[in-house]
Formats: structure tokens, C-alpha cells, sequence
């Protein structure tokens, strides 16, 4: 019987097949493990479930001894260190595919909401709705404008087809991390930019302040990837200035938000807290997924999903 760190209670049943194998030891609090603790944790641990908020770096994995798998409770696995896992050959498992349809959903939702000020729509319904009134909350047509996406993977080209309901022109990148004149077109011609690129040295603050400058004064940036591909500052200053129409935001950087962050104070800007794939069936699905990876690597088999087989 291993020992096992899990750094959350996770959605459905899964655990309890973990629970029944081996010693699980599950964080309880709402919070994530404070590192000192995760660190602790995994030097006794044979195997840790970690959540991307868990950061699992080369001090974390040289100091665990027993470590001999990492799964993780995502598709990203920006979280971990990667090259310290492979330097001790540690498997690291993650969740992909299960959630693209339920963050693209989300990604779509964003936009549409952000596009039709459905939030300002919200209160003025609530607190100021005097009658019908042919000027007041006027938003962007989504039918038939032009949607940039950036990264085309399984969540991107998912936005896609959906966006094909809606009439729209759809451009891409080759690459998520692509900058140059690819990314300048896209950024100069879309009414709608929606992320879906990993976060990588490459793409962090992929969308600083010259892509901004680049977008049309109308356009609407959605993000539900990670928040550090988008410079936070550059974005505020951005909706302050007027430079950019809206945003709607999935995730951001730092998460959360402190309160006294200046992207709480811009104008048309919607955020939620990091939803993409919160429907029952994905995080129950996302908590198999986990389960079935540690659970092979514990038994001497390889994960099923894992980031690093070569």
C-alpha cells in the first residue's frame, strides 16, 4: 500500500477507489495546501494529486524521496516542473481532452455575454429598468463578425465550430505562441480574440501592450487559458483608456484578483472565478482521469495521460 497526498476533496467517486487502495491523505480545507505544507506532504508521499494551484517545483520534487508520481488535476501543467520530474523519472499525468467542450462553452459564453453587456443588463434590470428604450445598452453584433483564435488546439478549434453557428469568420494562429506578422493580423482584423493557448515562456504576456494597441478600439478579448498570457496592467489601462471595447475573463494573473487591482475598476470588463470546465460531468470526469493515472503509476504501469512518456 502506497501513501498518497491529495491537495483538495475532488468532485465524485473517484476518490474513493484511491482511498480503498492506498493511504490517501486528502487536504481538507477550501484553500490549497500552503507550500510548507505540499512540501511536507510529498517527502512522505509516493504519489501526490496536485491541482493547478499546487506549485510542484525542483526544490518540492528533490526533497520527496518516495515521489514516483505527479498526476495533475488539469490539462496545464505549467504548475509543475517538468524537467525536475523527468531528472528523478517521475511520470506526470494530467486531464486533457475531457474538458474541452465544457471550456469552450464557457469561452463562447464569455463572449456573448461581454458582447451583449449582459452583466450591465443584469443590474439595470434590477435597479434601473424605466421602460423599452431604443438607445440604452447597446452591444456588439456577434453574427457574422470576425473571431480570432489563438492557439488551435482541441479547445480552440471546439470555439470554432461553435462560432460557425453564429456566421462568424474565424481566424487562427499556426502556433499558440506565434507572434509576428500571423498574430498582428489576427489582432488588427478580429471584432473578438479568445485565447486557448498554454501558458510557455513563449506565450507569457503574449498579449501585452502592443498586441492591445494593435486590436480595434470595438474588439472584445476573452480569456480562458491562463491569466499570464495577458499583461493584467497593460489590459486595465487598455479598457481605462477606451483602447479596447471589453473583456471577459476566465482566469487572470494574479489569481485571484486582489482587491485593489486596477482591471476591478475598468470599464466593461466581465471576470468569473476560473469556471472553463466546472460542469458536473467534466470535474467528475477530470477526477477519474486523475485517479486512473496515479493509480497506474503506483502499480508500475504507465498513465493513461501522461505529459512526459518520451
Amino acid at each position: 500500500m502506497a501513501r498518497v497526498f491529495v491537495t483538495r476533496e475532488l468532485p465524485g467517486p473517484a476518490l474513493d477507489r484511491l482511498r480503498a487502495l492506498h493511504e490517501t491523505v486528502v487536504w481538507p480545507e477550501r484553500l490549497p495546501p500552503p507550500y510548507e505544507v505540499l512540501r511536507e506532504q510529498s517527502a512522505a508521499a509516493d504519489g501526490v494529486l496536485t491541482l493547478l494551484t499546487d506549485r510542484v517545483d525542483a526544490a518540492l520534487i528533490e526533497a520527496a524521496p518516495r515521489l514516483v508520481a505527479i498526476s495533475n488535476y488539469a490539462v496545464g501543467v505549467d504548475n509543475v516542473d517538468l524537467a525536475a520530474a523527468a531528472r528523478r523519472g517521475i511520470p506526470v499525468g494530467h486531464t486533457p481532452e475531457v474538458l474541452t467542450e465544457a471550456t469552450a462553452d464557457l469561452a463562447f459564453a464569455l463572449l456573448l455575454a461581454a458582447a451583449r453587456r449582459l452583466p450591465e443588463a443584469i443590474e439595470v434590470a434590477r435597479r434601473d429598468w424605466l421602460t423599452w428604450e431604443p438607445g440604452a445598452l447597446l452591444g456588439a453584433e456577434v453574427h457574422g463578425a470576425t473571431l480570432g483564435i489563438i492557439g488551435y488546439g482541441r479547445i480552440g478549434r471546439a470555439v470554432a465550430r461553435r462560432a460557425a453557428g453564429f456566421d462568424m469568420t474565424v481566424l487562427t494562429t499556426s502556433s499558440g505562441s506565434a507572434r509576428g506578422a500571423e498574430l498582428d493580423g489576427l489582432l488588427r482584423e478580429s471584432d473578438f480574440v479568445s485565447i486557448h493557448c498554454p501558458l510557455t515562456l513563449a506565450t507569457h504576456d503574449l498579449i501585452d501592450r502592443e498586441a492591445l494597441a494593435r486590436m480595434k478600439p470595438t474588439a472584445i478579448l476573452v480569456n480562458t487559458a491562463r491569466g499570464a498570457i495577458v499583461d493584467s496592467a497593460a489590459l486595465a489601462d487598455a479598457l481605462h483608456a477606451g483602447q479596447l471595447a471589453g473583456a471577459a475573463l476566465d482566469v487572470t494573473d494574479p489569481e485571484p484578483l486582489p482587491p485593489d487591482h486596477s482591471l476591478w475598476s475598468a470599464p466593461n470588463l466581465l471576470v468569473v472565478p476560473h469556471i472553463g470546465s466546472a460542469t458536473h460531468a467534466t470535474r467528475e470526469r477530470m477526477t477519474e482521469i486523475a485517479v486512473e493515472n496515479l493509480l497506474a503509476a503506483l502499480d508500475g504501469r504507465p498513465m493513461p495521460f501522461q505529459v512526459n512518456r518520451s
